[in-house]
């Protein structure tokens, strides 16, 4: 029995995911010597452990896109066949389907949307690569740990892979890199948009964190422009200086061409 992909699934970019198919096959096994030697995963009739009487094997392999007969099958007792069969023959679908429900795509396929940046200046080294199509992977390392940590975020709940590699003049402060970081990601950003066809231009979003409450709005329009309404008491978050966090957002929105308003309607007291 083989399983391939249904007429419709070609047309989505997923379906990239479906050249394998699965094959299931029964052998049945016969001892040629009640002295042969093992090799579990062998069905090799000159290295078979003693079988009486004969058993069946249900087997599955995935076959290649041209249709040529796999190069390796794994058999499976009678313990195991449920568990492995249900998966080797669900896999092809399982895949398509966790890539068609969060639309997740690694940057090896053409399809994915990606923009890469270096930047380097006087004052800071930045490398940035973005996979609009990606799983939520982050990977930032900036030199300003809070940073970091927003930036995980950002691809957490954004579902999308950022990897931000940077260095620069932080024993003296953190602006240099905070603003040659979010230079670099509006300038990657920008290019995995491409030229936009098709996307969902606006964005609308209330973030709740218990007693407070952000509120924020943006448009993929070309036009860059910051609203920028909120209160940080706090000096600092960490070594952060919160003072930074308005000049990221503004950096961002100037090499993204991102309309951005952020207001703050609700303000934790702790904060």
């Amino acid at each position: 029995m083989e399983l391939s992909a249904p007429p419709c699934l070609p047309k989505c970019s997923s379906s990239l995911l479906l050249k394998p198919r699965v094959r299931f096959f029964q052998r049945t096994l016969n001892p040629t010597s009640p002295y042969s030697k093992a090799s579990i995963l062998s069905v090799n009739p000159r290295s078979l452990t003693r079988m009486d009487p004969p058993i069946n094997l249900s087997c599955a392999a995935f076959l290649r896109d041209n249709n040529t007969p796999p190069t390796s099958a794994l058999p499976l007792d009678s313990g195991q066949r449920k568990t492995s069969s249900f998966l080797l023959f669900h896999f092809p679908l399982i895949k398509w389907w966790l890539a068609n429900e969060f639309e997740c795509l690694d940057s090896s396929f053409s399809g994915a949307r990606i923009g890469e940046v270096k930047r380097v200046t006087k004052e800071t080294n930045v490398s940035v690569k973005i996979n609009l199509d990606g799983c939520g992977v982050a990977d930032s390392s900036t030199g300003i740990p809070f940073l970091d940590h927003m930036l995980d975020q950002l691809a957490s709940h954004g579902l999308f892979d950022v990897h931000v590699k940077a260095t620069g003049d932080t024993h003296i402060d953190d602006h240099h890199t905070n603003e040659d970081v979010a230079l670099a990601i509006g300038t990657a950003l920008l290019q995995a948009l491409g030229d936009r066809k098709g996307i969902n231009r606006f964005g609308d979003f209330s973030a709740p964190l218990d007693e407070a409450l952000i509120h924020v709005s943006l448009d993929l329009s070309g036009r860059p422009h910051l609203s920028y309404n909120l209160d940080i008491p706090t000096q600092r978050v960490g070594t952060y200086d919160t003072q930074l966090v308005e000049h990221f957002f503004q950096s961002l929105v100037n090499t993204s061409g991102m309309t951005l308003h952020i207001r703050q309607v609700l303000r934790h007291r702790s904060l």
